[in-house]
């Protein structure tokens, strides 16, 4: 019910009530939201994988920085990562959710303030009965007011600004992303064009044995087996060849997707495999708190959550809104604002729910299991993402262990496939011998290759679960607080 002040009412009263409106609506809010706090997750202190055997020379300054694709050297993958960050299309996608999040913000913030409103109408009528047709016009200023008594509009604000904040890590995420999928198609890009290299130089190497192969079959030398394991040999290594180039294309594809380009307007010429390997040094497992995106937003998505309940607790409290207009009415515009044609009124709406059949306690308990099941998600994100650390800290210390017996490994191999060659030369042996060692050393040479891509791809995995050098940009960074002692 909406008690209001007549236009004939005395100006003493219209104010002594106008002061009780205010009075009531400029009490301090009282939120009924519970304090937020950040769920409590057991923290190591260190990685466990990230033992003695892991001693990085030299931080990578470019994780830090964010541009952590630069610390591998290579300046066609720093321009193909500039090109992704301007024209990947799911970042376009994360950056136009994050601009509807900002949106959805500001329009809660409005929520706090008055709504001002001007309406206005002019009418000219008569008829053939009437000696003459006559004017009206009438404008009214409207206001309407809800304050938040109850924190209602504070607790949906602070929780349209989590949501902003876990859309601004979600765009974080999708970069970081689409930065690491660029970065490992580019490095097995590059692979393929080192193993294509490999099988042109043994492809040219078989055709030259097969020459030799069918000289000496010419002669009597050799027996025709020979001839049909090399020409064998050369076949198969010509079809894995074939496949190496099926491999690359379609790893140029994917490049030119990730950078936003139709792959058939994009073309990565071939050129050669930098096999550098950054140091990153891990950091603390609390680290891992400020540097992941997924991290991040799952605990903002909490946040959210928690204000959630404060704006279904409010339901159980009265609302009130205030509401005032000023208008006239005359014959015409210019009559609009004579003091005779003057209306104006106020108004104070006070509404309570008195039996909903159990409705806003049920929403308050759905808003809580909501945030019991937030909380569970985050948890579970960290320690998913305490495991990925771990993994690829494992994953780089086998790998460092496993290449310096790869090279051993692929070096005895040639060196055993030479001499197989050469005493098949001096009809010392078979050539099924030289077959079987030239197909174990162009293994080996390929096992190392691969494990090189590994070890590239193991680094940007890491860069990865580490967060790639992004920071919460609404929190002090650990190493501030640190500074100030806190």
């Amino acid at each position: 019910m909406t008690p209001s002040l007549a236009p004939r009412a005395s100006p003493a009263a219209a104010a002594r009530r106008l002061s009780l409106a205010l009075a009531v609506a400029l009490l301090p809010a009282c939120s009924v939201a519970p304090p937020y706090q950040r769920p409590e997750i057991p923290l190591p202190a260190a990685f466990k994988e990230a033992g003695a055997t892991w001693a990085p020379a030299v931080p990578a300054d470019a994780l830090e920085h964010g541009a952590w694709w630069e610390a591998f050297g290579d300046a066609e993958l720093n321009r193909l990562a500039q090109q992704l960050q301007r024209s990947n299309q799911n970042i376009a996608a994360a950056v136009a959710a994050q601009a509807q999040a900002q949106a959805v913000l500001r329009q809660q913030r409005a929520a706090l303030w008055p709504a001002v409103g001007l309406s206005g109408r002019s009418t000219r009528s008569g008829g053939a009965a009437a000696n003459r047709s006559s004017d009206s016009a009438k404008a009214t200023l409207e206001l309407d007011w809800a304050p938040d008594l109850w924190g209602r509009l504070s607790s949906g604000l602070n929780q349209a600004q989590a949501s902003a904040q876990a859309s601004a890590a979600d765009l974080a995420g999708a970069r970081l992303a689409a930065l690491g999928s660029l970065a490992a198609a580019y490095f097995q890009l590059r692979a393929a064009d080192a193993e294509i290299d490999l099988l042109d130089a043994t492809v040219a190497g078989y055709a030259r044995s097969l020459h030799i192969v069918q000289n000496r079959y010419a002669a009597g030398i050799a027996a025709q087996t020979d001839v049909l394991q090399a020409q064998t040999q050369h076949a198969n290594a010509r079809a894995d060849l074939a496949a190496l180039h099926q491999q690359r294309a379609q790893l140029e594809h994917a490049v030119a997707v990730l950078t936003g380009q139709a792959p058939a307007a994009f073309a990565l010429p071939r050129a050669r495999w930098i096999v550098q390997l950054p140091e990153i040094p891990p950091g603390l497992p609390s680290t891992l708190l400020q540097r992941r995106p997924d991290i991040a937003a799952a605990e903002r998505a909490v946040a959210a959550a928690n204000a959630q309940i404060g704006v279904q607790h409010a339901a159980y409290f009265p609302s009130l809104s205030l509401n005032a207009s000023l208008g006239g009415s005359g014959s015409g515009v210019a009559e609009l604002l004579r003091a005779p044609g003057t209306l104006w009124s106020l108004g104070l709406t006070l509404a309570q729910a008195l039996f909903d059949a159990g409705a806003n306690a049920a929403r308050q308990e759905q808003a809580q299991a909501a945030h019991g099941a937030r909380v569970a998600v985050y948890r579970q994100t960290v320690l998913t993402a305490f495991q990925s650390v771990e993994d690829q800290l494992t994953r780089l210390h086998t790998l460092q262990e496993q290449e310096p017996l790869r090279r051993e490994a692929t070096a005895a191999a040639e060196r055993s496939a030479q001499q197989m060659l050469n005493r098949y030369h001096s009809g010392q042996l078979g050539y099924t011998e030289v077959v079987t060692a030239q197909a174990t050393a162009l293994s080996a040479q390929r096992a190392l290759l691969q494990l090189q891509l590994e070890r590239q791809l193991a680094v940007v995995a890491l860069i990865q679960a580490l967060g790639g050098g992004w920071q919460l940009p609404w929190q002090e960074p650990p190493a501030a607080a640190d500074a100030r002692g806190g």
